[in-house]
């Protein structure tokens, strides 16, 4: 397996907002304020920003290469931007795994496009389609209906976005932790109080509860059988009893042995 479930978190990028709406002499704070409220006036309520605007600051990786599996933030807590997004990439130019998301294709994905591009980053494997690489062809990165990403919100809906689903009840219905103390729409209020920490070893969780929703995903669908399926949630289990960071071992112990149940483990 090269399985690469991964998991983004953002802010508003309040240096775009200066930009794009004048706001130039507020701080952070009030220039993201008025952008919410910029953004309520266009949309008759929701504050959610564009794609574009939104600024990247953790990405999580829950990695299944060769007989090792890991999970991780990307970067340093005091990495940029830029240097985030180019890590990400470059590891899909050097391994070239097979990536996994909730609604990686309507949010984490275009989002990281938008902000690959402002900030020039090269990503010529990701966007390979079969021009230099004819296996690229009929299995890429940016085909909705090809298996390199698989959104698991998008393919499990259906494709149809009034029967999408939030990670977090379906991983609960699934007996997993779901999201422990956190939520995205804390995250700005947690990086204004100088939390990236907690930022990120949330971002890590959700790595983590997309990748064991792919395992039993890829069961329901013939790709594992029992056996191996019980096998791959016992890899998880090891990292994670190894580990020596709290969120991950109080995820450990959160996970419901129904998940395994549910399955025949």
């Amino acid at each position: 397996m090269n399985v690469l479930a991964f998991d983004i978190e953002t802010i508003p990028d309040v240096e775009a907002g200066r930009q794009l709406y004048g706001l130039q002499g507020l701080s952070d704070e009030d220039t993201a304020r008025a952008m919410f409220q910029q953004r309520r006036q266009e949309t008759g309520g929701s504050e959610f920003l564009p794609l574009h605007l939104h600024r990247v600051v953790a990405i999580s990786i829950a990695l299944r290469r060769g007989e090792d599996f890991k999970v991780w933030s990307v970067g340093t807590p005091e990495a940029g931007e830029g240097e985030l997004i180019g890590r990400f990439f470059e590891g899909i130019e050097k391994f070239t795994p097979d990536i996994v998301s909730w609604n990686g294709g309507g949010f984490d994905l275009p989002v990281l496009h938008y902000r690959a591009l402002r900030h020039g980053i090269a990503a010529p494997r990701y966007w390979e389609v079969g021009e230099t690489d004819t296996g690229f062809r009929y299995n890429n990165y940016l085909s909705r209906f090809h298996w390199r990403h698989t959104d698991l919100m998008d393919v499990l809906a259906g494709f149809q976005v009034r029967a999408s689903a939030p990670l977090d009840e379906i991983a609960q219905l699934c007996g997993l932790p779901g999201k422990l103390g956190m939520h995205g729409s804390k995250v700005w209020e947690a990086f204004l109080t100088g939390q990236i920490g907690r930022i990120r070893d949330y971002c890590e969780t959700d790595s983590l509860n997309t990748y064991l929703i792919h395992l039993r995903f890829e069961l329901m669908r013939g790709r594992l059988d029992r056996q191996r399926y019980r096998d791959e949630c016992t890899r998880v289990r090891d990292t994670l009893s190894h580990a020596d960071k709290g969120h991950l071992l109080e995820f450990l112990a959160a996970w419901s042995v129904e998940f395994d149940r549910a399955a025949g483990a």
